[in-house]
């Protein structure tokens, strides 16, 4: 979306770390508030956003293992993520079939267009879409909606001469289901001219509603409309709490964060975006996404896989904190580890994220794995019974013969892996007994902490 290239230099220059850092953080804030003020996001939404941001720029301490600055801008995408929808992804898969998807929305918001676009975007996961028409107002929406069905081959619906919206729907669903064998059916209704012309729109949408009782409505929403979206699209939500959204014509606008701030603060689920002229032009939308395309995906990617390798840091730490609360290790609990060492590092560095570990003697040299061998163990496991994986005892040469077999590895290479197994649980078990042993001479203190 055009009007965000200063802001992407900005995060470029922010992460090299040029200047003081309360310094640097003042002027990243004037311009995120800035950019987004040009793209029409409510003026009062984004000095609550920015001074949120800050406060917690300058008062929280960032997790262990990341820089203050890489913090910062997560801090920025995680508050502009929920700005725009928030993390959940729209479930764009139909509960059943047939689905019956209805298109609302004011004229010259490219409705007839989405219409092709969400039936060819079906159409490519496999469904068989068709489409209607039932604008009895415009005269070239039978044609342009006809030529589009015949352009990506799905069926089409019209009664040209016809007055009667909810007439065309019901025989057109008919026709499509039971003739066409569609299972998901879009329906294309009139528009109306302008903003403040909703209620109309609305009333004839709730007749055709009536009638064919669609699965799901959708608005379409111009996103040169801007913040007015956030009144359209209230009512729409309104009206009809099973409505879902399509924002379009979002490749040119600097309006496009306006709707798209707007529509998100009405609770309504936004679950298309359209950015460009060509029917291929379309897709589900993702806030985390957008944001990251925003911000420059070059400069947030290592950064966010950063965040990711920390959060697979903890649930790795969680797995070993039970293994020493227990002293009971598993094959299950190995694979997590190997698949989390390719990123975290060696062992020994997860490891002393347990509190009281870094006081224990660790042998690096054992706890070292190759890249080659990684993938070798991983799929010797993938290979393994779930018995296998929670009971390794169980595993004898007959079992090794068809493991080894079936991951296209050597007997070898499966001992090999049962061998480091076994190291692992002794190393866990004489963990958990020299902690046991330094908690009673006095010398851990309080565990908890590190």
């Amino acid at each position: 979306m055009k009007g965000f290239e200063k802001l992407r230099e900005k995060v470029a220059k922010f992460l090299k770390g040029i200047g003081p850092y309360e310094k640097a953080v003042d002027e990243f804030i004037k311009e995120l508030q800035k950019t987004l003020i040009k793209a029409d996001v409510n003026v009062k939404v984004v000095f609550e956003l920015t001074k949120k941001i800050k406060e917690r720029a300058l008062r929280e301490e960032p997790p262990p293992g990341i820089l203050k600055r890489e913090w910062f801008i997560k801090v920025v995408y995680d508050s502009l993520v929920e700005l725009f929808g928030g993390e959940e992804k729209p479930q764009v898969m139909p509960s059943k079939q047939p689905w019956i998807i209805m298109l609302v929305g004011i004229q010259g918001s490219g409705k007839t267009t989405a219409s092709g676009k969400l039936a060819l975007y079906y159409k490519k996961l496999g469904f068989r879409p068709a489409l209607v028409t039932t604008d009895t107002y415009r005269p070239a929406a039978y044609d342009q909606l006809k030529q589009i069905a015949s352009y990506i081959s799905v069926p089409f619906y019209g009664e040209k001469n016809s007055k009667d919206p909810v007439r065309i729907a019901v025989n057109g669903l008919k026709k499509l289901i039971n003739e066409a064998k569609a299972n998901i059916v879009i329906i294309d209704t009139a528009g109306r001219h302008g903003y403040g012309e909703e209620k109309a729109l609305l009333d004839e949408m709730e007749n055709i509603a009536n009638a064919i009782k669609p699965d799901e409505v959708m608005l379409v929403i111009d996103a040169y409309m801007g913040q007015k979206a956030y009144d359209l699209a209230r009512r729409f939500h309104e009206r009809t709490p099973i409505g879902s959204i399509i924002i379009t014509k979002l490749d040119g606008t600097a309006k496009g964060g306006g709707a798209l701030s707007a529509v998100a603060a009405t609770g309504a689920k936004i679950k298309f975006i359209s950015d460009g002229e060509k029917l291929e032009d379309f897709e589900v939308f993702n806030a985390k996404k957008f944001v990251a395309r925003l911000l420059g995906l070059g400069d947030l990617e290592t950064l966010l896989e950063k965040f990711k390798a920390l959060e697979e840091s903890k649930e790795l730490e969680k797995r070993l904190e039970k293994a020493l609360a227990t002293g009971r290790l598993t094959l299950r609990d190995v694979y997590a580890q190997i698949q989390s060492l390719r990123k975290l590092g060696p062992l020994r560095k997860v490891l002393q994220l347990i509190p009281g570990i870094s006081m224990l003697p660790i042998d690096d040299e054992r706890l070292h794995i190759s890249e080659k061998k990684m993938s070798k163990w991983l799929s010797i496991m993938d290979s393994m019974t779930y018995e296998e994986l929670d009971n390794p005892s169980i595993i004898d040469k007959k079992r090794m013969r068809r493991i080894a077999l079936g991951s296209g590895t050597t007997v070898e290479d499966v001992k090999e892996l049962l061998q480091y197994y076994e190291m692992v649980r002794r190393l866990i078990k004489d963990v958990k007994r020299r902690k046991g042993l330094l908690k009673r001479l006095g010398m851990l203190g309080d565990l908890r902490s590190i």
